[in-house]
């Protein structure tokens, strides 16, 4: 019981339960902003977690995206170069049916030329052939002769009309 009455043991005892009392209250304030920080940093963590899937799902989306785009280049290029030789192939073909009917046109035109020179020739030669016997007659059909032919055409000639 000495002890009761030392006011070492009382101090120390004192500062036991003050240490105690103080620490308490310390070690839940330390523990709780541990506690915080801890639940900030795992807060953090999972929005940079949830940030780098979304950059992820974006960066996805835009190769996506930019395969879409090559292949539509690519069929857009292709169909252009369909349409290009279907272009090229019709006015190949209008170039043809064009040339061939020039031609045909400047055979007809050939040919109608042939048949009015064939034709000149024609009236020229029944001219020529017409001023002979007209000539000839002339020369042949003058006197007693010629008035005798004339009479029997004359005499003929109703029934050579029939």
């Amino acid at each position: 019981m000495d002890l009761m009455h030392n006011p070492t043991f009382w101090v120390m005892v004192a500062f036991v339960v003050f240490v105690i009392a103080v620490f308490k209250p310390i070690r839940a304030a330390l523990t709780g902003a541990l506690d915080g920080k801890i639940d900030q940093i795992r807060n953090e963590i999972d929005e940079a977690q949830r940030l780098r899937e979304e950059a992820q799902a974006a960066l996805a989306s835009y190769q996506r995206k930019q395969r879409d785009a090559a292949q539509e280049v690519e069929a857009m290029m292709a169909r252009a170069k369909a349409e290009a030789e279907a272009y090229r192939k019709s006015a190949e073909n209008a170039l043809a049916t064009m040339l061939q009917r020039q031609e045909q046109l400047a055979q007809e035109k050939i040919q109608q030329a042939e048949a009015a020179a064939i034709q000149e020739i024609r009236d020229r030669a029944v001219t020529v052939a017409l001023s002979a016997t007209v000539k000839l007659l002339e020369e042949k059909l003058s006197g007693y002769a010629g008035d005798q032919l004339i009479d029997e055409a004359i005499k003929t000639l109703p029934n050579r009309l029939h």
